[in-house]
């Protein structure tokens, strides 16, 4: 497995190392000692969730405040998605800057986000499964959002607006400019 960091300081894509042959593929999909070896920290994952999603639905963009901040190692099994990042770190040199990568059930990478940072993901195929690791458990009154459609953000998402599916909760979710005030 390989991580390379995104431009956004302690996030990093993963690539496994694949086997393939006639009777198809095997990849660790995650070990703990390389994990913390290839991201330079010790992050103890707690909870498995697990999404099936169709296309144009969009997730996001959702994150935990405080004490109950998660960090998240996300991968799809089945499809492919847009995953999105933004750095929600206001003492960070790249706070309000998103990162996205498509991640598909043929690239099989994987992103680790970082504590302190809003995720969420639309979905370009005709169905996704889409998996991740956190490292804190949900707490609903921890949780908080932005649009995904905050033209400060300018995040592409690479469909059309007319073709998204997003929850009436993500609907009215406020703009990183009424978040920091």
């Amino acid at each position: 497995m390989t991580a390379t960091e995104t431009k956004l300081k302690g996030c990093f894509v993963l690539e496994p190392k694949v086997f393939n042959d006639t009777r198809g593929y095997f990849f660790e999909s995650f070990n703990q000692n390389k994990f913390s070896e290839l991201i330079g920290q010790q992050v103890k994952f707690v909870q498995d969730n697990e999404s099936f999603s169709t296309k144009g639905v969009l997730r996001g963009l959702h994150y935990q405040t405080g004490k109950y901040a998660q960090a998240k190692l996300v991968r799809v099994i089945k499809g492919t998605v847009l995953d999105v990042v933004l750095d929600m770190r206001k003492d960070s040199p790249t706070f309000s800057e998103h990162f996205s990568i498509e991640l598909s059930e043929d690239n099989k990478k994987q992103l680790f986000v970082p504590r302190g940072f809003a995720h969420g993901f639309i979905v370009l195929s005709d169905k996704a499964i889409f998996s991740y690791k956190c490292d804190n458990f949900y707490n609903k009154a921890s949780e908080q959002g932005l649009r995904y459609d905050d033209q400060a953000l300018g995040i592409d998402w690479k469909l059309p607006f007319s073709e998204f599916i997003v929850s009436e909760k993500d609907q009215v979710l406020p703009t990183l400019s009424n978040i920091i005030g």
